[in-house]
């Protein structure tokens, strides 16, 4: 799982807060969600997550989220559960691919404790951390494609295409 492969990287981070991109998830913003997610850090200085709504019924394929808004566009996270079904999840407030951590993180996903879908989830170990440190969520401005389906792929590849001007 997503856990597993941060620990792995536990030795090349070190003790600095660090950040995760999955690749498949593909932001189209004015303003990149990283750079705003490390103002953010400097600012805040712990764990943060870029968070969208999702479909109530798409939620059993996030991380989803109990926060609490605190500013326009950064919420408390309270609680996390991963992958709910749409019945039991508290919100449809759901972390998308882009992560700064802390590296108490380590710590946690060095119990390699398996949660959903038998897999080591940085969800549940972000639930730990929750429980020392605060982690804020990013509500960014943008559309995000989902580049790990087909359709989203394509998408993506059409909506960033149609804004070169050699391509309209």
């Amino acid at each position: 799982g997503l856990g597993h492969a941060i620990w792995c990287a536990r030795d090349i981070v070190g003790d600095e807060p660090f950040a995760v991109l999955l690749a498949d998830d593909l932001i189209k913003t004015d303003r990149p969600v990283l750079s705003e997610m490390v103002n953010k850090f400097d600012r805040m200085r712990a764990s943060m997550v870029a968070v969208m709504e999702v479909e109530k019924d798409q939620t059993d394929k996030y991380g989803i989220l109990n926060a609490s808004d605190i500013e326009n566009d950064i919420v408390k996270i309270n609680d996390m559960v991963e992958k709910p079904d749409p019945e039991e999840a508290p919100s449809n407030l759901a972390i998308i691919g882009r992560y700064i951590l802390t590296p108490r993180i380590f710590d946690f996903l060095g119990k390699k404790q398996k949660g959903a879908g038998g897999e080591i989830q940085l969800t549940d170990a972000m639930k730990h951390l929750l429980k020392e440190q605060p982690i804020f969520g990013y509500k960014f401005n943008g559309k995000r494609f989902d580049c790990g389906d087909k359709a989203g792929f394509q998408m993506a590849n059409l909506a960033f295409a149609l804004q070169r001007d050699d391509m309209k």
